[in-house]
C-alpha cells in the first residue's frame, strides 16, 4: 500500500495543488487573501498567487502524517522567526485566521472533520491522498524503500 510518505513532499504538494484547485470547489481564496501576511513574522504577502491552494495542501498532508492537529498546532508548524533589527529575534506563530477557514473549507468539502483532539483527515480525504501518492509514484517510478534494501 502506497502513502503519502513514500513520495517526496514537493511533488506531493504541487500534484495535491492542482488537483485542489480544479476538482474541489469548496477550496477557494476569500478576497481578502491577496493583501494579508501569512503571520507576523512575515514582512509581506506572499507573491505566488496560488498560495491559497498550497496551504491547503501543505495541511492536509500535515494531517496525513501527524494525526490530530488542532490551529494551535498548526500555527506553530507554519511560524517562523520574526527579524527584529538590531534586537534577538523570537519566534512567532502563524496567522491563525488563514489556517482555520482554510480547515473549514476542507471540512465542506468533506476531505477532513473535527474531534476532541483536533482535525483528522476522514476517510475521503485519506483516500484521495493516498490514490495521489500512487498515481506519483507509478509516475516516477520510485521503488518502496523494503524493495531498495530487499
Amino acid at each position: 500500500m502506497v502513502s503519502v510518505k513514500d513520495v517526496p513532499a514537493d511533488i506531493f504538494i504541487d500534484e495535491l495543488t492542482k488537483y485542489i484547485k480544479e476538482n474541489i470547489k469548496e477550496v477557494k481564496p476569500p478576497e481578502w487573501a491577496f493583501y494579508v501576511k501569512t503571520g507576523p513574522s512575515r514582512q509581506r504577502p506572499p507573491d505566488n498567487p496560488d498560495w491559497w491552494y498550497i496551504r491547503a495542501a501543505s495541511i492536509l498532508r500535515k494531517l496525513y502524517l501527524h494525526g490530530p492537529l488542532s490551529i494551535e498546532d498548526l500555527r506553530s508548524m507554519y511560524g517562523g522567526r520574526k527579524d527584529k533589527g538590531v534586537k534577538p529575534e523570537h519566534f512567532y506563530k502563524g496567522g491563525g485566521s488563514i489556517i482555520r477557514k482554510i480547515l473549514q473549507q476542507l471540512e465542506a468539502a468533506g476531505l477532513v472533520t473535527k474531534t476532541k483532539d483536533g482535525r483528522i483527515l476522514t476517510s475521503k480525504g485519506r483516500s484521495l491522498l493516498d490514490k495521489l501518492a500512487a498515481k506519483i509514484r507509478r509516475q516516477l517510478d520510485i521503488k518502496p524503500w523494503y524493495e531498495a534494501y530487499g
